[in-house]
């Protein structure tokens, strides 16, 4: 049997975080993983460029049953402080819109800066090794099948269920419950949506069409990008709303963002006439969409056929089009998991569990979920960081 001080359970952007920071302390460090490689989510990110943080962290723009818990990890280990780490290995990145960092080059830079700051202090890194079982005595006891390892601390840093194609699954979930600590109700955040009936018969269609919105569900809005799909919706500003929103519930766009639907469209009538309702509406919108809500919704020759009535109508569909999806399109599809162990089971300084001293949980795994663009990268730096400090 190996014994160690720290036993970390993920080899994931909170794991390695939590490991390079116990590691600075001179705690002899292990991680383990059952992938073949470590941080694959960090290599898919961004378009495989790793969006790592974000330059606008702020507490509320995190979703938890408790918003304040995200607080003090965050404030203890900040965006300044990974891109000081970005920069000390001279990782070239740039900013792109709303404060989003990222690599200029590959995310494979971010892991393999993670992995040297961990082989830096020693920490040691056993890839496709599964866990069978975890006791705690005195000490962790985890065994595997390449043996057992003990250690008077343990991670749980082992995600949620997004992307289970990545490796994905309730492991974390699983062991939290069998300590006793409570867990909130997961669902798939930042996901697409899926609708049906006649609402996915014009979205179909009009598969790879993208335009400037502004989304609302759940009490909050988006100004950002929105993608038709074969299934339904896409895009930043639908991923962003999709964490707000619940089954059952209806989504409101505004296809047109701070313009004045019902002038341009009456105005377009007095200036042009003769021109195809179509035409008109693709000045404003996209060619594809203009004509399938033309079609649709304004069934004429010419735009002097129209009544006002008509124009009216459409112009406020166009400002507050509501759509009920009839689902998300699932873990499979999910950036990250809303909901999981619950905070008030866990020390918000340390990510210890308050109940089993010794256990701590973080990154995805816990029920702190962030916006789209590095907000939650830069939760599993924090988090990983506090119990690294801790353990």
């Amino acid at each position: 049997m190996n014994a160690f001080d720290v036993l970390i359970i993920g080899a994931g952007a909170a794991g390695l975080m939590a490991a390079i920071r116990a590691g600075q302390r001179g705690r002899r460090v292990l991680v383990l993983d059952h992938a073949e490689a470590p941080g694959k989510k960090i290599l898919i990110s961004g378009g495989g460029r790793c969006n790592f943080t974000n330059r606008d962290i702020r507490p509320e723009r995190f979703l938890s049953a408790n918003p304040a818990f995200a607080r003090s990890a965050l404030a203890r280990y900040t965006a300044r402080d990974f891109l000081a780490l970005i920069e000390k290995h001279r990782i070239a990145w740039h900013e792109k819109t709303l404060g989003q960092l990222f690599c200029d080059g590959s995310a494979r830079q971010v892991v393999a800066m993670l992995l040297a700051e961990a082989e830096a202090v020693g920490v040691e890194i056993r890839l496709e090794t599964r866990v069978t079982d975890i006791t705690r005595g005195t000490d962790f006891t985890v065994t595997t099948d390449r043996g057992a390892f003990t250690a008077a601390a343990l991670v749980l840093a082992t995600g949620g269920l997004s992307i289970p194609k990545m490796g994905a699954t309730g492991f974390a979930y699983d062991v939290a419950k069998r300590f006793g600590l409570g867990l909130v109700e997961r669902r798939p955040g930042l996901v697409p949506f899926a609708f049906g009936g006649e609402e996915l018969a014009l979205m179909q269609p009009l598969a790879g069409v993208s335009l400037p919105i502004l989304a609302r569900a759940g009490g909050a809005k988006f100004p950002e990008a929105m993608l038709f799909t074969h299934r339904g919706l896409s895009g930043p500003a639908i991923l962003q709303i999709s964490s707000y929103w619940h089954p059952g519930e209806a989504i409101t766009l505004d296809l047109l963002p701070g313009q004045d639907a019902i002038s341009l469209l009456l105005a377009a009538k007095r200036a042009r006439p003769k021109a195809e309702p179509r035409t008109a509406l693709g000045e404003l919108l996209p060619a594809r969409l203009a004509q399938a809500l033309a079609e649709r919704h304004l069934p004429g020759m010419r735009m002097a056929d129209l009544p006002d009535r008509a124009l009216t109508g459409l112009a406020n569909l166009l400002k507050s089009w509501r759509l009920t999806p009839a689902t998300t399109e699932g873990y499979a599809k999910a950036e990250v998991t809303l909901g999981g162990v619950d905070t008030a089971a866990l020390s918000q300084q340390t990510m210890m569990a308050k109940a089993v001293p010794g256990l701590f949980v973080v990154g995805e795994a816990v029920d702190v979920t962030g916006w789209l663009g590095g907000y939650n990268f830069q939760w599993a730096w924090a988090s990983g960081w506090a119990a690294g400090e801790a353990a």
